[in-house]
């Protein structure tokens, strides 16, 4: 009888993985899983822990406590040469004086690879990253996308156990960031590389990730797949960090015999169904700006949650109208209204702000996550 397969290491595990620079905590003990074939992104403002982070994993950091495992084995005392990873830096770290096929090369030239291995190699890396026909140019015959195909093929083509890409879309203009995007996820899917992702762009993460670790002051504050980030954030950080979020403070009143709790909010009553929160509990009622709609005065639909507003502002996107409100307590709140045929909106226009109970969200107050 043949024996039950082992269950596959994670690619990366990190355990209470902490990093001190004199007094400041720059990473608190944090944990994080990556399986095998997995794309999880480090997301979070300037000076969160990200980059120190990934640069623990990478060995160009000692962490000064934790464990970092690659595959189930421990490397946090390893150089970064033996741990087996491809790394891809915001500036992609070119020899300008060789070329792309020469830059390829470098780290199989490092394993004392064959040299008739090397060249099939370098040139298969080549064709994955479309630049056939580009061995021999330098860097600087080449765009800014171009250089980064050339970074991420010299990554690859070691075939690293992990992946590690440091902000390598920051110096690309909008549009060839939002070409790599797609080309950098389809790559990494296709050879099912796991990867580690670092941004402080919202929308890299959210369209390239299998999971997003949202970081502030050194903690992983939420860790999900995309749209358990936005859709059900853990915390307000992580509410008003990704994206746009209207938020109200609210106080839960009760809860009705069909499971709808009541609350109490200074822009007016709500309910939701959403698990029940102790009378009295002190929450933060979230919903996004897209759930957001708006009505003439008493003409919000029935079974909605509807507040009493005045239009203040009217920003006009195409295809889209950012509409600013101010709630019935003066609170600001916004609306995204698709430019279709309909009611029309000025300054001053009296309005109800409504949504439907399932897409509000609520965030307890003073909640941390360990």
């Amino acid at each position: 009888m043949p024996e039950p397969a082992q269950p596959t290491a994670p690619a990366l595990e990190l355990r209470g993985l902490e990093k001190r620079f004199g007094s400041h905590r720059a990473v608190a003990a944090i944990d994080l899983t990556v399986q095998p074939g997995e794309f999880v992104t480090l997301l979070g403002p300037s000076g969160c822990g990200k980059t120190t982070t990934l640069n623990m994993i990478a060995g160009f950091l000692p962490p000064d406590g934790g464990a970092i495992h690659l595959a189930g084995r421990p490397v946090e005392n390893l150089p970064a040469h033996k741990r087996d990873l491809g790394l891809v830096f915001q500036d992609y770290a070119l020899f300008p004086h060789r070329s792309c096929a020469e830059n390829i090369a470098f780290g199989l030239r490092m394993r004392r690879v064959p040299r008739a291995e090397i060249a099939a190699r370098v040139r298969d890396a080549l064709t994955m990253v479309r630049l056939d026909g580009f061995a021999d140019r330098r860097p600087a015959q080449l765009s800014g996308g171009q250089r980064q195909r050339v970074a991420l093929a010299r990554a690859l083509v070691i075939r690293p156990a992990l992946l590690l890409l440091d902000e390598p879309l920051s110096n690309l203009d909008l549009k060839l960031r939002e070409e790599m995007r797609v080309e950098i996820s389809s790559l990494q899917r296709r050879l099912g590389i796991a990867t580690v992702f670092v941004t402080h762009d919202q929308d890299e993460a959210l369209t390239m990730s299998d999971r997003i670790a949202v970081m502030q002051q050194g903690r992983i504050e939420q860790i999900g797949s995309p749209r358990d980030i936005y859709e059900h954030p853990a915390t307000p950080f992580v509410a008003t960090f990704i994206g746009t979020m209207n938020m109200v403070k609210a106080q839960v009143v009760g809860q009705s015999s069909c499971s709808l709790m009541h609350l109490q909010t200074p822009a007016g009553p709500a309910h939701l169904p959403k698990p029940a929160h102790p009378p009295g509990a002190e929450t933060l009622l979230t919903i996004r700006p897209e759930r957001m709609h708006l009505a003439k005065p008493g003409t919000a639909p029935q079974g909605t949650v509807a507040w009493p507003c005045t239009v203040t502002r009217l920003t006009y996107l195409g295809a889209r109208l950012d509409v600013t409100l101010r709630l019935a307590d003066g609170s600001p709140c916004v609306a995204h209204l698709t430019n279709t045929r309909g009611e029309t909106w000025a300054p001053d226009d009296p309005a109800e702000a409504w949504f439907h109970p399932d897409d509000a969200w609520l965030i307890p107050v003073g909640e941390r996550p360990s």
